[in-house]
């Protein structure tokens, strides 16, 4: 007889509940009845991070929500950005997986050149940066950004997918992308339509680290 699910923790490091209830369905829709997908959210921060200032601000707190989970199986660090990543993963003894590495990964999978598309250019930097920190730089075509307030592209979903997708046309066109990674939790509903629109992979990275996840804890 099977035993229950491992249990997932989604840690959300903005504010909004709302968007780690996307998160969570997304993450449960990607994990069918292999895992159960819990979420939790910030408790101070900001509603959707935007800078590198608000990235590192929020580190300390996935870090101490992570070390004071008791009973889950695998963590995921849900923003693009990762923060807190590493000094959570050598913090806990279970797996701990965040969006930009596991979405990344995945595009990068048998030598495919990636790109990302993303609405954040506050963020930009620090996702070229993680590139190069996984190895990824000679395969990675860099990051297309959607035009105008990335608060305002994203409360409304049928602007931000268009934005997004056309962000992914240049990223395939122009840059020669063979997978193009969403960069961006609240981006995730956006990302699973996007998905079934190009001959090209794209990633959303949700689903991405939940993947990365089933695999980390198969092992």
């Amino acid at each position: 007889m099977r035993g229950p699910a491992p249990r997932i923790l989604l840690i959300n490091p903005n504010t909004s509940h709302a968007t780690t209830a996307m998160m969570v369905a997304l993450a449960q829709a990607e994990a069918g009845d292999r895992m159960a997908v819990e979420g939790t959210t910030a408790a101070s921060g900001v509603p959707m991070i935007l800078d590198e200032a608000a990235l590192a601000a929020s580190a300390d707190q996935v870090v101490a929500i992570g070390t004071r989970a008791a009973g889950a199986a695998g963590m995921i660090v849900a923003a693009f950005g990762d923060p807190g990543l590493d000094t959570l993963r050598g913090s806990v003894t279970v797996p701990v997986v965040g969006l930009c590495e596991a979405g990344m990964l995945e595009a990068a999978a048998g030598g495919r050149r990636f790109g990302v598309a993303t609405t954040t250019p506050g963020l930009a930097a620090a996702i070229d940066a993680k590139a190069r920190a996984l190895g990824l730089g000679p395969l990675y075509t860099g990051i297309r950004l959607t035009p105008g307030d990335p608060a305002a592209l994203v409360a409304d979903p049928q602007r931000l997918e268009q934005a997004l997708a056309d962000a992914v046309v240049l990223a395939i066109e122009r840059d020669g992308a063979e997978a193009v990674v969403i960069g961006g939790g609240p981006l995730g509903r956006a990302a699973g339509a996007l998905e079934r629109r190009f001959a090209v992979p794209v990633i959303g990275p949700v689903p991405a680290a939940v993947r990365r996840l089933a695999r980390l804890l198969e092992r």
